[in-house]
């Protein structure tokens, strides 16, 4: 990874002044990547990939084109620029297409303080592999266990560098390790599997592989024997490692895109009650060794920590520049893009309020109804919030797990699921959405 980013970017963007461009912004990634794949004791598949790739925006007015390519020569970089251009010109006008003003971009571009690369973790692949196969023994040795279906390690680093003709140039590098195990138990119709996935940017942050492989082996054996739950309207509460899709339905409709499209249930919800009033979701883009951390979006402006929910009330939308352009609005630099694509709104790093409960406290206090530890498919209205999903978990009879379920769609409406939301006090710091087990009362459960 020794190419100079920031000197292809600028190459980038004078090809494209060249080829008859107004303006244009420019981006390129450098990464390595190793995964480990074993079963059996064994080593099944192994794969490296390293490389650079390289995007180009260019606009003509407000006409805008995308070209991408992985291939850093000279002559490719005009290639790249004159198609772009050629583009350009024949696509349809967008009055809110346009780069940030150059009073708008940051010139805060050093991201060491935010922890995103590991110098000292530089695993070889007998590394990986190790890491995967200690996994493995660790869920084979637990009693019950009959096979595992995949024990993987991998690991990645890239450099990642943005310019634009407005005088933007900034980038970063990060690194990324992961562990994971897939564990089954029983045979034929009875077989039942879970996992465990563990990713750090910080190879030293990582839990052990014999924790991973202990854990995926223990969540599949609690699987074993399930029934179908009981049909009508009970609470449900969504375990830690699936209640921040629920957030996530939330994030989407506060999305710049879905509001300027008017396909959004929250689309006329600013400043209503959205969550209970002793909840808040704030970004905070600077956390430290958290994956989504950035100083600055994909458009050059500065990242910033604000509330996206304060205090149960919608605060803020989700915008990059064209989107606020649509309402209106100065963007709220959640720009984000790949090479070939152009930028488009996401969220950094979110946390939920925590409450003062334990997830056995609201077991307990639920009385009857559905842990939901796995989620299957699903069916989601934008426009109305109309909620379906197919689910597994764990029945719950008098506050306490009962037997295991399968088989169930649950569903209700996002509005009225997410303003009775009971937080528990369990979510993991280190992730990039920081949201604890949340119970939903009175949704209808489809099963027996």
């Amino acid at each position: 990874m020794a190419q100079d980013l920031s000197d292809l970017t600028q190459a980038l963007l004078q090809a494209a002044k060249a080829a008859g461009a107004d303006a244009a912004d420019a981006m390129a990634i450098d990464g390595t990547s190793v995964s480990i794949n074993v079963r059996q004791g064994a080593l099944e598949h192994a794969e490296r990939s390293e490389g650079v790739d390289i995007g180009l925006r260019v606009l003509i007015g407000r006409r805008q084109a995308s070209v991408s390519a992985s291939d850093t020569r000279p002559e490719t970089l005009v290639t790249m620029a004159e198609r772009a251009v050629k583009m350009a010109r024949l696509a349809p006008e967008d009055p809110t297409a346009g780069l940030a003003d150059p009073s708008q971009i940051t010139d805060l571009t050093d991201a060491s303080a935010l922890e995103l690369y590991d110098p000292s973790d530089d695993p070889n692949p007998e590394q990986l592999k190790d890491d995967a196969l200690r996994a493995e023994a660790a869920a084979l040795a637990v009693e019950g266990i009959t096979q595992i279906d995949a024990a993987a390690a991998a690991y990645g680093k890239r450099r990642i560098h943005m310019a634009a003709t407005n005088g933007f140039s900034g980038g970063y590098s990060r690194t990324d390790r992961m562990i994971s195990c897939v564990a089954i138990a029983g045979t034929g119709t009875g077989m039942e599997r879970d996992y465990c996935g563990e990713g750090r940017i910080f190879g030293a942050d990582l839990p052990s592989p014999e924790e991973i492989g202990r854990i995926a082996a223990e969540r599949t054996l609690d699987r074993m024997g399930p029934r179908k739950p009981k049909t009508g309207a009970y609470p449900v509460l969504y375990d830690e490692r699936v209640a921040a899709s629920l957030i996530g339905h939330l994030l989407s409709a506060i999305n710049g895109s879905s509001v300027a499209r008017g396909s959004s249930w929250l689309r006329d919800a600013m400043g209503e009650y959205v969550l209970p009033p002793t909840l808040s979701v704030i970004e905070d883009p600077h956390r430290a060794r958290t994956s989504a951390s950035r100083l600055f979006d994909a458009e050059g402006l500065a990242t910033q920590k604000r509330a996206l929910v304060e205090n149960g009330r919608l605060a803020s939308w989700i915008l990059d520049l064209a989107t606020a352009r649509k309402l209106g609005l100065e963007s709220t630099g959640n720009a984000a893009r790949g090479v070939s694509s152009v930028p488009s709104p996401s969220p950094s790093n979110i946390a939920l309020t925590q409450g003062s409960q334990s997830r056995a406290d609201l077991i307990r206090d639920m009385g009857t109804g559905l842990l939901v530890t796995n989620m299957i498919g699903s069916s989601i209205n934008p426009t109305t919030g109309d909620y379906s999903r197919g689910a597994s978990g764990f029945w719950v009879e008098n506050g306490e797990i009962a037997y295991p379920v399968n088989e169930c769609t649950i569903a209700g409406n996002l509005r009225e699921m997410l303003g009775t939301l009971i937080p528990a006090n369990d979510a993991r710091l280190h992730l990039s959405r920081v949201v604890p087990s949340l119970l939903v009362e009175g949704m209808t459960l489809a099963g027996d």
